[in-house]
């Protein structure tokens, strides 16, 4: 495999709904290369081309604060150094939009600014037909940013919502 080829999936939190979602991904969409978002650094921009990444909406609001445990904090001050100009990124985020309807997926909508600010191309928009909320900081026109996934109240749409997303992508990217 080409590395400028190669499509990288990464994510954080690790453990739980968000991990089990971009494994899913991961396994639908075929060859690329899975990390956590501790593993991510300039290089990783450099030699790569495409990028899906993913996060959950809970503890967003302390992402941008002082807590040196998240790596979301390190991530989007490495991100604040970089022009990703030609490269490509899709979005994936996890919300619960019974508990957060006014927040739902809000934590994808704090990534795509960050990624948007260093010139990437974002790719990957997903409808919001479907789902019931009031309010999101990752919804554009009708569409979220990425693909948004409710393991909450919807995870028996998930898999499909995943297939439909992936197939979409292969032609994005």
């Amino acid at each position: 495999m080409n590395p400028m080829n190669t499509t990288i999936l990464f994510y954080w939190p690790t453990g739980g709904n968000v991990e089990n979602a971009a494994k899913m991904i991961a396994k639908e969409f075929g060859e690329l290369k899975l990390m956590s978002l501790s593993e991510i650094n300039a290089d990783t921009f450099l030699q790569n081309k495409n990028f899906i990444v993913g996060g959950s909406t809970l503890g967003s609001e302390t992402w941008q604060g002082t807590s040196s445990e998240n790596p979301w904090n390190s991530f989007f001050k490495l991100l604040s150094t970089l022009d990703l100009t030609n490269k490509k990124i899709a979005l994936f985020g996890l919300g619960d939009q019974v508990l957060w309807p006014s927040n739902f997926v809000d934590g994808m909508g704090v990534i795509y600014n960050a990624f948007k600010n260093a010139h990437a191309k974002i790719v990957g928009k997903w409808p919001t037909e479907g789902y019931d909320f009031s309010d999101s900081k990752a919804e554009e026109n009708g569409f979220f940013v990425g693909l948004a996934l409710d393991e909450d109240q919807q995870a028996e749409l998930s898999e499909q919502r995943i297939h439909i997303w992936v197939n979409q992508l292969k032609k994005e990217f």
